[in-house]
């Protein structure tokens, strides 16, 4: 608001000005043309006069010989003289011979024997006859003293048409300066008269030396686009001054008369408008700026409080995360501690040489199966945090409710009674399957330690249009499917809530759960562009929902059959193994040599792409990690796609953002850590599609 109390008025002052300027120089041409016409009309009269003073001098003379007019020159320069002294403008009159000669004039009686045919206005006279000839600014010449000049003047033709000489008036140009210096009285007032050629004759102010504008300059290229009339702002060349002016021709004489201002003079009226507006704006400006100003201080101080106790609510959710990482790495500490002490224990007595047999497959097993609780803590670690690599299809959820109601029977015991409200239509959802059935076990898992094993559970599978107005999640254009998992246990207290879905948080004691149930269902709701919400009052159970978003359109459902892996039996195929960690990439090599496999072990996508580049068709197999440095095993395998090879390729990742965001591209993926058996499968699976679609294709 204080930038608006200044850019507002700065911005009606700016666009003021603009105008006040565009009003004050139309004024000013205004003016400017009203001088001009004023201007005009003047000379035109005064050329106008002289003109019929020369004509009434020509019938005077005319079939006088030179002899006969110095014989009456006593007359004639009488006559000379009143023509003279009847025109203010007019400084004298004169009578030459063809030689140059003054035959007669009105200064002086006799003319004096001066040789005048040097001059332009004579000269100009004897090569033609060309009319009325107006001559530029001259000083007299001795014996002549006094103002300077301009020539008006005829030819005197004989009776054959032949050159008698010139008949010519002086005008004087302060005439016209002092005529403009009355009409010209505003300041910075401007007004000429210029001949065709740019000679100036007669300049207001006055300057005391010769000017010209020259016919290549801006008023001379003005004047050939427009010869009769026209504006422009020009430089004088007479005074170096910068104005505003317009020209007229006058009439059929090859003179202009030009008036004009100065623009510095333009720039001064305009600025003493503006500032006639700044004495009333300024002190309007200033007052509601210091009233913004008082408005400002009292807002900063406000803003201070808000932004203490700002920084106080985040130093509270800042110690609430501290605590909830705490929590979080004290649980992920713990139960790995717990896997690794059984790893570190078993490998321990697998080195004792005289260790039972049975006793070693046991610690064999035991290795194996404590690796499967990590890789199955991770997953649940990544479901929470949406980083799990999801592999999503449409499937009906009603029958996988269905499905599930008779295995969680047996999950949780004879003396829970479940009730299964399952539609008869279809309710699909494009999700991933097995999290889905994972997410429905572990609610139902929780809702059993709820109700301490006695009680009645209900599942419902039900659409609605929205969701309810408390998640905050983005709404479904089809709507969402809600799966409802219901007990009738202690339920939940309200403080509570807020903590129930954090990953390791439990109520159950010590080895009776570890708190990552809920924290997977979390995770999978929110990854799937779901939501998951609870209900409950103390002693009357509680409620979870899952809710996600309905497909509808022509899907077919899909059912999870679980296909029979095959055999690990040998091969022969030939497998580029691309792996960034030294130690993977043996293991891989090692367990694929095992099964007859020809095996080249690269370190990076770089490498990689340089021994296909060598032989493409010796390779059978491309098996590669997903994060490296450097181009990714995604990357990887979509370069290979593009150069055409026809290759089976799969990827193997612990985890990867790539993965978690935009899925797997299509190919297979290894999720590590993987067995040398899941390994075996996946070879062979690969191998045996790549082998039956070349069988399939048509022979060349």
């Amino acid at each position: 608001m204080m930038a608006a109390s200044l850019a507002l008025p700065l911005a009606l002052f700016a666009f003021a000005s603009a105008m006040s300027w565009i009003s004050t120089s139309d004024a000013a041409d205004q003016e400017i043309q009203r001088t001009l016409d004023v201007a005009h009309e003047h000379a035109l009269k005064v050329f106008e006069t002289i003109d019929r003073s020369l004509a009434e001098v020509t019938e005077v003379v005319r079939g006088m010989s030179d002899a006969e007019i110095v014989a009456r020159e006593t007359d004639l320069h009488q006559r000379l003289r009143q023509v003279a002294v009847a025109l203010p403008q007019v400084k004298s009159v004169w009578v030459f011979d063809a030689s140059g000669r003054a035959l007669v004039n009105s200064l002086v009686e006799p003319a004096p024997d001066v040789d005048f045919s040097d001059r332009e206005y004579f000269r100009i006279h004897a090569e033609g006859d060309i009319g009325t000839y107006i001559g530029e600014v001259l000083t007299p010449r001795r014996p002549y003293l006094g103002a300077r000049f301009f020539s008006v003047g005829r030819r005197r033709n004989k009776e054959d048409g032949g050159f008698a000489g010139v008949i010519q008036t002086s005008v004087l140009p302060e005439y016209f300066e002092n005529f403009y210096g009355k009409i010209g009285r505003e300041p910075g007032s401007f007004l000429a008269l210029i001949r065709a050629d740019g000679a100036v004759l007669a300049h207001f102010p006055v300057i005391d030396h010769e000017a010209r504008f020259e016919p290549s300059g801006p008023l001379g290229r003005q004047i050939v686009a427009n010869p009769l009339s026209g504006a422009m702002t020009i430089q004088s060349p007479a005074d170096g001054i910068e104005r505003r002016m317009r020209y007229q021709r006058l009439a059929e004489y090859p003179i202009y008369v030009s008036a004009g201002l100065e623009t510095s003079a333009i720039r001064s009226r305009w600025i003493s408008t503006m500032a006639q507006h700044l004495i009333f704006g300024v002190p309007a400006t200033a007052l509601l700026f210091g009233l913004l100003a008082l408005a400002f201080r009292r807002t900063q101080r406000l803003q201070e409080e808000a932004n203490r106790r700002i920084e106080a609510e985040d130093a509270l959710r800042h110690g609430q995360r501290l605590e909830a990482l705490g929590q979080l790495t004290g649980g992920v500490a713990h139960d790995f501690n717990n896997l690794l002490t059984v790893i570190r224990a078993s490998v321990d007595m697998l080195r004792r040489t005289d260790l039972p047999e049975p006793r070693r497959q046991r610690y064999i097993d035991a290795i194996s199966n404590t690796v499967n609780r990590a890789a199955k803590l991770t997953n649940q670690l990544l479901a929470f945090a949406r980083r799990q690599t999801l592999k999503p299809e449409v499937f009906d959820a009603c029958q996988n409710v269905r499905t599930l109601s008779e295995m969680i029977t047996t999950l949780i015991g004879s003396r829970v009674e479940i009730t299964a409200q399952v539609p008869d239509q279809t309710c699909l959802v494009n999700a991933d399957a097995g999290q889905f059935e994972t997410a429905i076990i572990n609610m139902a898992v929780n809702a059993r330690d709820a109700m301490d094993g006695v009680g009645r559970l209900t599942i419902a599978v039900r659409t609605v249009d929205k969701l309810p107005s408390t998640t905050g999640a983005p709404p479904s254009p089809h709507g969402h499917v809600a799966v409802s998992v219901t007990d009738t246990g202690v339920g939940i207290p309200p403080e509570l809530f807020g903590r129930i879905f954090e990953p390791f948080y439990t109520t159950k004691e010590v080895g009776h759960g570890t708190g990552l149930g809920l924290s997977q269902v979390f995770g999978f709701a929110k990854q799937s562009g779901g939501e998951v919400t609870v209900t409950s009052e103390v002693g009357q159970g509680a409620t979870f929902t899952l809710y996600l978003p309905r497909v509808v359109g022509g899907h077919n459902a899909q059912s999870r059959l679980i296909e029979d892996a095959p055999p690990a039996d040998r091969t022969s195929a030939s497998v580029l193994i691309v792996e960034d960690n030294a130690e993977v990439g043996k293991f891989a090599a090692d367990t694929l040599t095992q099964l007859g496999c020809t095996c080249v072990l690269a370190e990076n996508a770089t490498h990689a792409l340089e021994e296909l580049a060598i032989t493409p068709d010796r390779f059978d197999l491309v098996f590669t990690d997903v994060v490296m440095p450097g181009m990714s095993g995604i990357e990887l395998a979509e370069e290979i796609r593009r150069q055409g090879l026809d290759l089976p390729i799969v990827l193997a990742s612990g985890y990867s953002q790539v993965l978690s965001q935009q899925g797997s591209g299509g190919f297979e993926l290894l999720q590590k850590p993987y067995s040398a058996e899941q390994l075996a499968r996946v070879l062979h699976k690969a191998v045996r599609s790549r082998r039956l679609k070349r069988d399939q294709a048509p022979a060349s």
